[in-house]
C-alpha cells in the first residue's frame, strides 16, 4: 500500500533546473478565454473552475469571424454527420448553426482531414455541439505521414500544416479500438502539423484496452512541427463519476516525442487499464500506466498550469501523470496546480507522477498529494 503524503511547493525546483540560465525571457502576452455553457445539463462543464492561469494569446481560441462552412440550417436536425464529415475534409473554420439548441451529431466513420486543403482547421461547436463516435468509432483523424490524405512534404514528420483547432466542443463515446495501424485516440488522433484543444470536453471515450504503447482514451498526439507545444485549455476529460475515459495507457491524453501546455483544465475518472507496464512483463498484454496523462519520448516538456487532476487510476504505472524521457533530455513544469487522491500503481517520484530520478520538474505553488 502507497504511503499516503501531502507536499505543498511553494517555490522549488527537483533534479536540475528549467530556467533559462541567464537568458532574460520576455513574459508572453496573454489573452481572456471565455468557456461558454456547452449544454450544462449534461454533464461537467469545460476547465477547471478553479484555474485561473493567464493564457497566452497563442493558446486562445482560433477567429471563426469567416467560416469556410456552416453545418446545419437552423435546427439541431440539420446539423448533420454526413455534412460535418465532407467539411472537415475540405478544410477551413466549420462552425453550426443549431438554432440556438444543443444538438449531438453521430458519426459512423472518422472526419479525416487531408494535408492538402486548407492549412487552417478550426471546428467551432459554440458551446452547443456534440460530436460522438457512438461507441463504434473514432471522431477525428489528422495524419501529416498518412499517404491516403495526401503526402505533401517529403518531411511529413515536421511540417508546419494542417493546423487544427477545436473548440467549444464536446467529445464523446469515441472507439478506436477497432482501428489497427494508427491506434489510441478513442475520440482524436493527430500526427504532425499543430494541433490545440480549448474550451472541450471528453467523456467516455476508449481506445485499446491493453498493449506496452497505445494510449490516449481520448486524444493521441506525435510530431508536433519544430516541437511546438500542444496547447490544451480549459478543457475536462472525464470530470465526474460515469463521464471517465479508458484506455490501456493514458486516460485522457497520449504521445510519443510531444511537448504539452495543459492550461486551467480537470482531468478525472480517467482510468488507464492495461496489464504489465511499458515494456510488457512477462505473461501481460502490458499497459496500465498514465491515468490522466501518458508521455512518452526525449526531448519534450510537459507544462501543467492552473489545472486539477484527481481521481484517476492505473493498474501499472503514474496514476495521475506518466512521463519517461528515454534519453532523460525532458522536463515537467507543474505551476498553481492540484495533483491528488489518484489510484493504484508503483514506481512513484511524487505522489500520482512516475518519472526517472533524473528527470527535471519544476513546481511552484501546487499541492501534490
Amino acid at each position: 500500500m502507497l504511503k499516503k503524503f501531502i507536499i505543498f511547493f511553494s517555490i522549488i525546483t527537483i533534479i536540475g533546473s528549467c530556467k533559462d540560465g541567464n537568458k532574460s525571457v520576455e513574459p508572453e502576452e496573454t489573452v481572456e478565454v471565455f468557456n461558454p455553457l456547452t449544454n450544462p445539463l449534461d454533464g461537467p462543464p469545460a476547465g477547471n473552475p478553479d484555474g485561473k492561469y493567464p493564457i497566452p494569446i497563442s493558446a486562445g481560441l482560433a477567429d471563426i469571424s469567416k467560416p469556410a462552412h456552416i453545418i446545419g440550417t437552423g435546427t439541431p436536425e440539420s446539423c448533420t454527420a454526413e455534412d460535418f464529415i465532407n467539411a472537415v475534409a475540405q478544410g477551413g473554420v466549420i462552425v453550426f448553426n443549431t438554432g440556438g439548441e444543443p444538438v449531438t451529431i453521430t458519426l459512423d466513420r472518422p472526419a479525416k482531414i487531408f494535408n492538402n486543403k486548407k492549412p487552417d482547421v478550426v471546428i467551432d461547436g459554440g458551446g452547443l455541439v456534440t460530436l460522438s463516435g457512438g461507441g463504434a468509432t473514432r471522431i477525428l483523424y489528422m495524419n501529416t505521414c498518412d499517404k491516403n490524405q495526401v503526402w505533401t512534404t517529403s518531411h511529413c514528420q515536421n511540417q508546419d500544416s494542417p493546423r487544427l483547432t477545436v473548440q467549444n466542443l464536446t467529445f464523446i463515446d469515441g472507439n478506436s479500438k477497432n482501428e489497427k495501424e494508427f491506434d489510441g485516440g478513442g475520440a482524436i488522433w493527430v500526427r504532425g502539423g499543430r494541433f490545440k484543444i480549448v474550451n472541450c470536453r471528453f467523456f467516455n471515450n476508449v481506445c485499446a484496452s491493453t498493449g506496452p504503447d497505445v494510449g490516449g482514451a481520448a486524444v493521441r498526439v506525435f510530431s508536433q512541427y519544430n516541437n511546438q507545444p500542444v496547447y490544451v485549455v480549459n478543457s475536462t476529460f472525464g470530470g465526474k463519476e460515469g463521464y471517465g475515459n479508458t484506455g490501456s495507457n493514458g486516460g485522457g491524453i497520449s504521445s510519443i516525442g510531444v511537448s504539452w501546455t495543459i492550461i486551467n483544465c480537470l482531468f478525472s475518472h480517467n482510468k488507464a487499464i492495461g496489464n504489465g507496464a511499458n515494456p510488457a512483463q512477462a505473461g501481460t498484454p502490458g499497459g496500465g500506466s498514465g491515468g490522466a496523462i501518458y508521455n512518452d519520448g526525449n526531448t519534450m516538456t510537459l507544462k501543467i498550469l492552473g489545472t486539477l487532476i484527481e481521481k484517476n487510476e492505473v493498474n501499472a504505472h503514474g496514476s495521475a501523470v506518466f512521463f519517461v524521457t528515454n534519453d532523460l533530455s525532458g522536463n515537467i513544469v507543474i505551476d498553481n496546480s492540484v495533483i491528488r487522491n489518484n489510484k493504484g500503481g508503483s514506481w512513484y517520484a511524487l505522489p500520482g507522477i512516475s518519472m526517472h530520478d533524473e528527470t527535471r520538474i519544476e513546481v511552484t505553488n501546487s499541492v501534490i498529494e
